[in-house]
This record gives C-alpha cells, structure tokens and sequence, in this order.
C-alpha cells in the first residue's frame, strides 16, 4: 500500500491500515471460516473493534464493544445458532 492509499479515510483508514496487513484483509482470511452469516458479521465486528482500538482514541470504548460483539457470538454459539449440520462444538 502507497503513501497515497494509507491517507485515503474513506478506501483506507489510518485506523485500519497499520503494519504489514490492512485490517480488512486479515478480517477477511479469518471470517471466510464462520459457519454462517451471523456468526461471521459478529466475528467480524469484535475483530474490527480490536484491531482498531489502539489508533481511534478511545480504547475502552473500542474494547467494550468488541467485547459485546464476542459476548454475544459465544451466546450464539453455546445455543447452537450458527453451527452448521454436521459440524460439532469442541468444549477445548
């Protein structure tokens, strides 16, 4: 990624594109294995609130809400929701 490109707060936020990877695209790898769209999107967002949390000012905030976000995928996921046919809860 370019100077240009890092500087460019709607295609590559200076939040999201620290170090080697954009924020985006280490989502991305990760949040493809989701069993489902929910599970996903909720991943998604806990991992966004993080890897931000250190470059927007307000760390606790940023924190706090990973931590809704998580709390309420592992809510989902102790239901069952979001575990497709087939595939099994490890209790590691």
């Amino acid at each position: 990624m370019d100077a240009q490109q890092k500087g460019d707060p709607v295609n590559h936020p200076s939040h999201y594109t620290t170090g080697n990877q954009e924020a985006i695209d280490a989502i991305e790898d990760v949040v493809k294995f989701a069993p489902s769209p929910i599970t996903g999107t909720l991943q998604w967002q806990a991992l966004k609130y993080l890897f931000r949390m250190w470059h927007k000012g307000k760390p606790l905030e940023d924190a706090k809400k990973a931590a809704w976000y998580l709390n309420r995928l592992i809510d989902k996921l102790e239901k069952g929701d979001g575990i497709l046919a087939g595939q099994t809860q490890s209790q590691d």
